[in-house]
């Protein structure tokens, strides 16, 4: 219960985040599918979608994959610059499926230099009415 509880703490940090950017609310609604977040962490977890880091056995950031795609990474305030969102990236690049694209919000600067950091480049920008 607490380690779920400490997750829910996380999520809550990554969708106020998340939700101050272009695109965010559509990102949290796929994310989601319908279900509220406590329901959409626990089926992620299960699905083996959310790759989760910790420190001293406490949540400290997450990566959540969606087939060959990194839909979401995201690291606590206080952790970041520290390397955790790059361990995350190298973990999923180690798995024996590896993701081939990871979406960065537009404005979401560190996502995208992380990105780029470590070679992949921007190919697409999805445009949408409204």
């Amino acid at each position: 219960p607490g380690d779920r509880v400490a997750l829910e703490g996380l999520w809550g940090g990554a969708v106020e985040e998340c939700e101050r950017h272009r695109g965010g609310a559509a990102l949290l609604a796929e994310l989601r599918a319908g279900r509220d977040d406590g329901g959409a962490l626990r089926d992620a977890l299960e699905h083996g979608e959310l790759w989760v880091a910790l420190e001293d056995d406490r949540p400290v950031g997450f990566a959540w994959r969606r087939g060959d795609v990194i839909a979401a990474l995201f690291v606590t305030r206080s952790r970041r610059r520290q390397g955790l969102a790059r361990s995350l990236f190298a973990a999923l690049i180690a798995d024996d499926h590896p993701p081939t694209d990871g979406l960065a919000l537009p404005g979401d600067q560190a996502t995208k230099s992380l990105y780029e950091s470590v070679g992949w480049k921007a190919r697409l920008l999805t445009m949408r009415a409204g």
